[in-house]
């Protein structure tokens, strides 16, 4: 006899097989032992929870001739018919390629013949979602008030699909996903029958990798056993098998991006492709890993939302200190996409490192996100009492790349030689105090706050304008590109013309023992009222 798959040849016999479904199970033995036998039910689930089985056994079992206990026999002439699949009483359809008016129609006609021996005849219909409207229409009726001896089970994957007239003449039964425990213990029992040897974080991982559905776990086990033939199954090989890599990798992963180490990252992703693990596979695993990091930091009673072990529990809740809310949602936002993108990508590493170069160089781009990332590093600065101009620059420089885009330059070298804009003479420096509230008025409010007491003066051995904030810590604010830029096109677009500025803190430059600027040419402080930005 040729080789039978691990899951088709472990398919549950009775009620008592089929794990993690006990509520569903009690049900259907209760009725069939009361003899409260429904005309038609919906099974609905993800794939693998043991929506078809359930349906072969409660046909079994309602034409079972000793049932026991609600459980066919497996025994009697019924029983082996049906398990065989040689019983003229079940009859299985794939509503994929049997959904039209046609083949409602034999249904109509075959459900008047009685059953040849047993029961009741049982028309189980899988796939069920994919009968067109049309066809369900022309079933209506029979399944409202079916002969007394038949029985309608309809198995899907997407009940929304199915009609709400249907919906309303069945029993609806919704099969949940199998706990990761359960997978484990019956993986565990099917590989000591079949002489398989595993060690038990191999059986974990493949357990996690099923996500619930039974069929997928013991697939996994039979390709693992196929590959390792006559060999231990290790979680190593496991790995290996399933072109996945250890889940520590994901937590040196996620420290490299928080460093915003682009060159770990990047040779962490060459380990991975190296070892001819599957790149989209790790990027999906890796938003999972973010996904646990993010429940462990915001999550009461996470014990309870994540099924894990309690070291690798401790591990996430030490990662999930090291880093904010915002930036895991950043990451988890940004790889998403990127797993999007993988699906259509002919060169898959290129897509995850340009992912991981977002990430880490935030000033690159101009969204929130980055803003975000820069307000970070400031806030952490503040709290350890160190900002300042100086520790500001170097943690914007490990923000900032390395090295200048040339192409970016050559275009900004092309843009300023063709605008040529004059630069703003002493007189016209002089005359900005009357047009500073307009400038301010032209920033972007978020740096706003940052001029509300600046005070604008010019230097007169150099004829620059010099724009005095009231501390360091303003003044680190304002040494920012987009800060600077954005002062650069309100000045353009006030006055015209391009001026030529510094900055300085209040507070440093009277330390000194003098008053910075020496000249003020406005004789009076310049400030922003806060009902202007109210």
């Amino acid at each position: 006899m040729s080789y039978i798959a691990l899951y088709r040849k472990w398919r549950p016999a009775s009620f008592d097989d089929i794990k993690g479904q006990d509520a569903i199970v009690t049900t259907l033995r209760n009725q069939i032992e009361a003899n409260r036998i429904g005309h038609a039910y919906l099974f609905c689930g993800t794939r693998g929870t043991g929506k078809t089985s359930a349906a072969k056994v409660f046909a079994k079992a309602v034409n079972c001739d000793h049932p026991e206990g609600g459980n066919p026999c497996g025994k009697c002439e019924s029983c082996r018919s049906i398990a065989e699949g040689t019983s003229l009483n079940v009859i299985e359809m794939d509503a994929a390629s049997n959904n039209g008016v046609d083949d409602a129609r034999q249904i109509k006609e075959s459900v008047v013949y009685s059953p040849t021996n047993g029961k009741y005849k049982v028309y189980i219909i899988d796939e069920a979602h994919q009968i067109t409207k049309d066809a369900f229409n022309a079933l209506l009726k029979t399944m409202e008030e079916p002969p007394a001896y038949v029985i309608f089970i309809l198995a899907t994957t997407e009940p929304h699909k199915i009609p709400v007239t249907i919906l309303s003449r069945c029993q609806r039964y919704d099969f949940k996903r199998i706990d990761t425990a359960t997978i484990e213990d019956r993986m565990r029992e099917v590989a000591e029958s079949e002489g398989i040897s595993v060690e038990d974080k191999a059986i974990s991982y493949i357990a996690s990798k099923a996500e619930g559905g039974m069929r997928d776990a013991l697939s996994l086990l039979d390709q693992c056993s196929s590959f390792f033939l006559g060999k231990e199954i290790t979680y190593e090989r496991a790995l290996e098998v399933l072109g996945a890599v250890d889940t520590s990798v994901f937590s040196e992963f996620l420290r490299c991006l928080c460093a915003r180490s682009v060159t770990d990252a990047i040779r962490l992703i060459d380990r991975i492709t190296v070892q001819g693990r599957d790149i989209t596979q790790f990027v999906t695993d890796f938003i999972w890993h973010m996904r646990n990091v993010l429940l462990a930091k915001s999550a009461e009673n996470v014990s309870e939302v994540l099924d894990i072990t309690a070291d690798n529990l401790a591990l996430l809740k030490i990662e999930a200190e090291s880093i904010s809310e915002e930036q895991i949602l950043r990451y988890i936002r940004v790889f998403s996409e990127l797993a999007n993108d993988l699906r259509t990508a002919s060169q898959k590493r290129v897509p995850v490192e340009l992912a991981v170069i977002r990430i880490c160089r935030p000033p690159m781009e101009k969204s929130l996100d980055s803003v975000i990332d820069r307000l970070k590093l400031i806030e952490d600065l503040i709290e350890s009492g160190s900002l300042s101009k100086e520790t500001y620059r170097e943690g914007t420089a490990a923000l900032a790349p390395k090295e200048s885009d040339p192409e970016r330059e050559a275009r900004k070298a092309s843009s300023e030689e063709a605008l040529k804009l004059p630069k703003a003479t002493i007189d016209e420096l002089k005359g900005i105090g009357a047009k500073w509230n307009e400038i301010v008025h032209a920033m972007p409010e978020m740096y706003v706050p940052c001029l509300r007491k600046a005070t604008p003066s010019v230097r007169p051995e150099t004829g620059r304008l010099v724009i005095e904030v009231a501390d360091e810590t303003i003044l680190g604010l304002c040494e920012d590109d987009l800060f600077r830029k954005s002062l650069d096109d309100a000045f353009l677009k006030v006055i015209g013309k391009e001026v030529e500025y510094e900055t300085a803190a209040a507070t440093s430059t009277r330390e000194n023992g003098q008053y910075f600027p020496p000249v003020s040419v406005f004789g009076m402080e310049i400030s922003v009222d806060d009902e202007d930005f109210s």
